[in-house]
């Protein structure tokens, strides 16, 4: 059971992994460089990340600085950037290209935070279905007579606590990403 435990616990946290990777893509006002990692440049033929092509910097709070190590590829980064669902035009200086990220409306906050608050659900029902998945296998083993009927109660209520567990922290973390939309 305790391996049981185990892999519940570890697919839970690749949820939570997963939510934290989807906040860090929504971006609240401020700079920062994980807004691009969903950006796939054509270079050459080849769809590559911007991450990989060029060392990417916040200059200020709300300033994102694209230095391409190869500078024949600073206008196809430039494209891609357009091309994407950003919503920010690129400054290009021959050099570097800056993304500087607007002030965002109060319309856009609450659009945003409804995002927000969508992936946190999102998560927790990727949460519940592990949990429905791991008591299936606790019934199954009930059934094989692996186990008692105690423990089989005992077993879904320990994934029960687990799942609470991730359930507060989604909340926890959703609450954090709110938090720092609604910032001005």
């Amino acid at each position: 059971m305790e391996e049981l435990y185990a892999s519940t616990k570890e697919r839970m946290e690749k949820t939570i992994k997963s939510l934290h990777s989807e906040y860090a893509a929504i971006r609240a006002g401020r700079a920062n460089a994980a807004v691009l990692d969903k950006i796939q440049v054509d270079y050459y033929g080849v769809a590559t990340p911007i991450n990989q092509m060029a060392a990417i910097s916040v200059a200020e709070a709300r300033i994102l600085c694209i230095q391409p190590w190869d500078t024949s590829s600073l206008h196809m980064i430039e494209k891609a950037i357009q091309a994407s669902d950003l919503g920010i035009n690129p400054s290009n200086d021959g050099r570097v290209i800056r993304l500087v990220f607007p002030q965002l409306t109060e319309e856009r906050r609450k659009v945003l935070t409804k995002d927000v608050s969508k992936i946190a659900e999102d998560s927790k029902v990727a949460i519940r279905q592990i949990r429905r998945d791991s008591i299936e296998k606790l019934k199954g083993m009930k059934k094989d007579s692996k186990i008692t009927e105690d423990d089989q109660k005992s077993g879904e209520k320990e994934l029960q606590d687990i799942t609470d567990s991730y359930i507060k922290k989604i909340d926890e973390i959703s609450a954090a990403k709110e938090k720092e939309i609604m910032e001005i």
